[in-house]
């Protein structure tokens, strides 16, 4: 992948380059629109302060598939996989991937999280398994990044416990099922 320069400008005070300052202000239409939040007036990153916001619950639910082929596949579903038990690791380290989102994702907070919950599903005819990984907290910011953090983290579980199997897994369709409370609102991927 390359850039335009004009994506980007030097800043001698930083030593590095930052995107361009037209882009705190632009919309994926390409309309003028409110800062991004992670930017601040002098085009530098932030973190955003949410000192001054309420505590409300906060749930959101991720989930991602990973393909593979049919030997993989029945190698997990039936435990025989050298690395040990295939599945229940993946949601080891679905949970300790969404614990560990501030530490992975430059301007995450660190959150206190009340609650994981993580499912798999076996998708049979199509040879994959689905995770999803639901994040719950009392607090002032959202957590759908610790739930897509938690999903891609156990999917890349299920791969490298089983890649002797199978090299050509697939991992598809990471995405944000939804999420609830704070400012902006509730949110429900439309199918």
């Amino acid at each position: 992948m390359s850039y335009s320069l004009s994506f980007f400008s030097y800043n001698p005070s930083h030593k590095f380059t930052l995107p361009n300052s037209n882009l705190s202000k632009f919309s994926v239409s390409g309309e003028r629109t409110k800062m991004l939040t992670h930017i601040d007036e002098n085009n530098r990153p932030k973190m955003v302060d949410v000192s001054d916001k309420g505590a409300t619950t906060r749930i959101a639910v991720a989930s991602g598939i990973i393909k593979m082929s049919r030997e993989a596949f029945d190698a997990i579903k039936n435990n025989t996989g050298k690395k040990g038990p295939v599945l229940q690791t993946a949601v080891i380290g679905a949970i300790m991937g969404a614990k560990k989102t501030s530490e992975l994702i430059p301007m995450c907070h660190p959150l206190l999280i009340s609650s994981i919950n993580c499912d798999i599903e076996e998708l049979t005819e199509i040879c994959a398994y689905k995770l999803t990984v639901s994040v719950k907290i009392d607090g002032k910011t959202g957590v759908e990044m610790e739930a897509l953090t938690g999903v891609s983290v156990g999917l890349l579980t299920i791969y490298d416990m089983i890649k002797a199997i199978d090299k050509t897994m697939q991992i598809t369709d990471i995405t944000l099922e939804s999420k609830s409370g704070g400012k902006s609102g509730d949110y429900v991927r439309s199918k």
